[in-house]
């Protein structure tokens, strides 16, 4: 029998011997009156090896235990960080020190009650004078140095990582800022958050590959949402105004650092509005949330120093001759496409005319370090999106990169009906071509359309892609709780 084997036996004798006492194991509350944070923070002023008057009650998991005879010391943590509690007789009565010894192991919960004490090497204690075990623990946590090294057992037994590893848990705490903040700023500029459906029985509103299901009680095939696009828009037709929505997305795409078959956007539109003023919204959000972590507009990622109070706007065609000394107005057919995309390495599979630009960016955007906004794509990649009024070729589309990070998409939406099924239709060509990431016609989009949409700024943002640049993370999978994984043999 091996080590693990022999804990889980010795733990389990444990739990039916509690049971036999009378004792329950996973008893339904206990009353929480402070927590770990707040205590070292009300009592920081408590003196070396003096005692408090001033009791508390805490809850959390105990993470290690330390028994001197006497005086035994522990690590219990809760939700907000840790606490040291002690058995010191005769504070602590002889029944609860063999309670202690008898039944309790690292990774139960527990609830402490006593007085507060500052330790002569300066850690603030509890000294209990009740104990209750909340939850038997019978698998033994990780050693803090092994099992929890391989990434995908991180991933995997996220539950884990959070108590082995506080970084990660201060993590998601930020994730939880981040929203707040949308929520926030969405307000303050007087938007409505609005709910749209996850299935759709067509799909739109991006170019990506979709996740098909299949309703019975229909019998009708039905697809995940790629984006909330076309819902919000049909919207602004209702005269809603200006609307928001944070939500999920599904796609059926590849898997790599920054990409997640599910995750999280929030997407807004604001009528009577156009690109320039998505960006400066944009701008000011960015600001905001770097405001609220960090208390200023500069921080770090990666060892680069950024600054979101200054922003580049380079238009696209523009950055590709700068960085990869592409003329792109050289590229008349998909033949010009295919080959342009096979001299610099790119598949040629499903590229066209359309989509070269875009794939042209992929090769430099890890040098957008700071700020940048690429502006005015090509009309054919932005079938969504306003034609500008000064060149009919380009659309008036913005992306945001810091860091090479691409946080968002965004331009002056299409409200010309007609328009908008000439760009439907050229999509369903794309398709027959092999661009699967190509949009199917949505023809109550038009039939909405043609009632009358305000001419309007639409702006969908990345939140994981948010979250890994303001927590300095290089893998999306590491700002999303429990990231989807390759199922296990």
């Amino acid at each position: 029998m091996g080590r693990q084997e022999e804990i889980i036996k010795e733990r389990l004798k444990k739990l039916e011997a509690l049971k036999k006492s009378g004792i329950n194991p996973y008893p339904n509350k206990f009353n929480v009156k402070d927590y770990a944070c707040d205590l070292q923070e009300k009592h920081k002023s408590l003196k070396k090896e003096k005692k408090s008057n001033a009791k508390a009650a805490v809850a959390g998991r105990l993470l290690t235990f330390r028994d001197l005879g006497k005086i035994s010391f522990g690590t219990l943590q809760d939700s907000t960080g840790k606490i040291q509690i002690m058995l010191q007789s005769p504070i602590t009565s002889k029944s609860i020190f063999e309670f202690f010894k008898k039944y309790i192991d690292s990774g139960d919960f527990l609830g402490v009650e006593g007085n507060l004490f500052r330790t002569k090497r300066g850690e603030l204690s509890i000294i209990a004078r009740k104990i209750t075990l909340l939850s038997k623990s019978i698998l033994p946590l990780p050693e803090k140095f092994h099992g929890l090294q391989d990434e995908e057992e991180r991933y995997r037994k996220r539950y884990l990582d959070l108590i082995a590893n506080p970084d990660v848990l201060q993590i998601f705490k930020k994730r939880a800022i981040i929203l707040k903040t949308l929520r926030d700023f969405m307000d303050k500029h007087k938007f409505l958050e609005i709910e749209t459906p996850l299935l759709q029985s067509v799909y739109g509103g991006a170019l990506a590959k979709p996740f098909k299901t299949h309703i019975d009680t229909y019998d009708s095939d039905v697809f995940l949402s790629i984006a909330p696009e076309l819902p919000l828009k049909k919207a602004l037709v209702g005269n809603l105004g200006n609307v928001y929505e944070i939500t999920k997305k599904f796609r059926n795409e590849g898997v790599d650092r920054s990409h997640n078959p599910e995750h999280m956007t929030i997407e807004w539109y604001q009528p009577y509005a156009d690109y320039k003023d998505g960006m400066f919204l944009f701008k000011e959000l960015i600001k905001q949330i770097s405001k609220n972590l960090f208390g200023s507009y500069k921080f770090e990622y990666q060892g680069y120093k950024i600054d979101v109070s200054k922003w580049k706007v380079l238009p696209l065609d523009k950055a590709i001759k700068q960085y990869l000394k592409i003329d792109v107005s050289k590229i008349h057919s998909d033949s010009d496409a295919k080959k342009i995309a096979e001299k610099n390495n790119i598949p040629t599979e499903g590229i066209t005319l359309s989509n070269i630009q875009d794939e042209l960016m992929k090769l430099f955007r890890e040098k957008l370090i700071q700020p940048t906004f690429l502006i005015d794509y090509p009309i054919e990649s932005s079938p969504l999106a306003k034609p500008s009024s000064s060149n009919p070729k380009k659309a008036e589309v913005f992306q945001p990169f810091i860091a090479g990070l691409e946080l968002a998409r965004a331009y002056s939406e299409l409200n010309d009906p007609r328009l908008q099924e000439k760009h439907f239709k050229e999509q369903e060509e794309e398709r027959s071509q092999g661009n699967k990431e190509a949009m199917p016609t949505d023809k109550d989009f038009i039939t909405a359309l043609e009632h009358g949409m305000p001419p309007a700024c639409g702006v969908g943002i990345g939140i994981e892609r948010l979250v890994m640049l303001f927590t300095n993370q290089t893998s999306i999978r590491d700002v999303i709780l429990f990231p989807f994984m390759k199922p296990e043999k």
